[in-house]
């Protein structure tokens, strides 16, 4: 029997779940504290949010295990990192925070194998 959309939408939100699960538990390890899972406003999204000492990150995870759709990095576009930066400028006001220090990390499991590019980019203009 063929999937539906619904049970595609399911599977792809249970299989994105189990990858923040282990991002957030790397970052764990690295002795960075998780604040956040997937914070919302709006229609806008961050996957963690973490902090360690001064330094607070934004973390984009993406997964792939078919290589048809190229690398998990190559979806984060530009509208992608406006989104990203939008809903963390509303996570700053939201909180107060001030004076930390700021960082968007992504992490991709290509293939079930993590990756992580720390300052993957800079907040949009």
């Amino acid at each position: 029997m063929p999937y539906s959309k619904s049970q595609n939408k399911k599977d792809n939100i249970k299989t994105g779940k189990k990858f923040e699960n282990l991002a957030a538990k790397y970052f764990e390890q690295e002795g960075f504290k998780i604040l956040e899972r997937n914070w919302r406003t709006g229609h806008k999204e961050i996957d963690l949010i973490i902090q360690k000492d001064n330094l607070l990150v934004f973390v984009e995870v993406k997964s792939t295990y078919s290589k048809k759709f190229g690398h998990p990095s190559e979806r984060i576009d530009q509208k992608k990192i406006s989104n990203i930066t939008d809903c963390a400028q509303e996570y700053l006001l939201a909180k107060k925070i001030k004076n930390l220090d700021i960082r968007f990390d992504v992490i991709t499991f290509a293939n079930g194998q993590l990756e992580h590019y720390p300052q993957a980019f800079e907040a949009k203009e």
